[in-house]
């Protein structure tokens, strides 16, 4: 360990700072200036470091003002001192700064991960009415199934991510960094959007097609049908079969695949609630103990049940009982969201800092 011992007097450039924090890892000041340490703050700065500055008095208040992150005492410590920080110790501990620097983390990670998973259902909600518009198909999700997501099904588990418990290596990581580690960020939304969503939405189309083929109207006989589809003066338009449905007729069909969508969604949400646990760990590491998260899972299940065989839904909310059947076609996209997470998570653990790291780890 390097100790140096400055006078109040003494002053050092700025390129001498530089060079003592480059090429030296453990370094003690003593004896400095409030002007030395904002002076040897700004230099651990422009080393890249993340910098904490601990400090009771009047003379450590510059230095509390420019570091990232300033812990002033809370009963020792002088007004202005608490004043310039960031942080204040009620108790004077230092063992407390651990704690706090740990809790504020675990709210970090679980303000992502709820955003992460109230996000990802967009995708199969807004791309019904993309494909409505372009391919001219019946409507595969209507806007009351959408508004039973995001009012319904998706609040408890999107709340229940708050109680999640801090994961493994919460306190082995780097700092964050301020000015490029947002809260929501370019790679958050990429999974969110361009991955898990574009799975999501690929299982509520499956099912979609499903339920039209085995009523007869096979996916390719779909494109262009929207306007005859929603006709009322037209009550014989022909199935790929050639079975004549009425307006009514239709309409029933259009709103079971609407519910049969929405249920879709709820399936492959059971799976990116799952993989919204952990960012980096493996589930298997994580566990299942957050039992208010267990609760979530069970009541969007419960509820999308509920919604979709109470006798009266297709009056009010224009929702059909589905076939027991129909609840499985969407399985297999969940199964497929778990693994792929739980492989890419795999791969940032196994090799820190590689191109996956770098474009998915949010």
């Amino acid at each position: 360990m390097l100790i140096a011992a400055w006078s109040q007097s003494f002053r050092v450039a700025t390129s001498d700072i530089d060079d003592i924090l480059s090429h030296h890892t453990e370094i003690v000041f003593a004896r400095t200036s409030p002007q030395q340490k904002l002076i040897i703050v700004e230099g651990c700065q422009r080393q890249g470091a993340i910098v904490a500055v601990t400090g009771d008095g009047v003379n450590d208040s510059p230095a509390l003002k420019r570091a990232d992150i300033g812990v002033a005492m809370g009963i020792a410590g002088s007004d202005v001192s608490k004043q310039a920080a960031d942080m204040i110790l009620l108790d004077d501990n230092f063992a407390s700064i651990v704690t706090g620097v740990e809790e504020g983390r675990l709210i970090f990670d679980n303000l992502k991960k709820s955003i992460a998973y109230t996000l990802t259902s967009n995708i199969p909600e807004i791309s019904p009415f993309l494909m409505f518009i372009i391919l001219d198909i019946p409507l595969p999700l209507g806007t009351v199934t959408i508004l039973c997501i995001d009012l319904g099904t998706d609040m408890v588990p999107a709340i229940s991510l708050a109680y999640e418990k801090a994961e493994s290596d919460i306190m082995k990581r780097q700092p964050r960094d301020p000015l490029n580690d947002k809260l929501v960020n370019e790679r958050l939304i990429a999974m969110a959007y361009g991955q898990i969503g574009m799975i999501q939405a690929t299982a509520g189309f499956f099912v979609y097609f499903v339920i039209m083929a085995e009523n007869g109207f096979l996916p390719g006989y779909l494109f262009g049908l929207r306007r005859p589809w929603d006709n009322r003066d037209i009550n014989d338009l022909q199935d790929s079969y050639g079975q004549e449905w009425t307006y009514s007729q239709r309409k029933i069909l259009e709103f079971t695949c609407h519910t049969a969508f929405f249920v879709s969604i709820v399936v492959v949400q059971w799976a990116d609630l799952i993989i919204c646990k952990t960012r980096r760990n493996s589930l298997f590491t994580q566990g299942m103990n957050n039992w208010f998260l267990n609760f979530g899972l069970v009541f969007e299940t419960c509820l999308a049940a509920f919604l979709s065989y109470t006798p009266g839904m297709s009056n009010g909310l224009r929702m059909y009982p589905l076939a027991w059947q129909w609840w499985f076609p969407a399985m297999p996209f969940s199964l497929v969201i778990w693994i792929y997470d739980e492989i890419r998570r795999y791969i940032l653990r196994r090799y820190p800092g590689c191109w996956l790291d770098q474009e998915t780890y949010y």
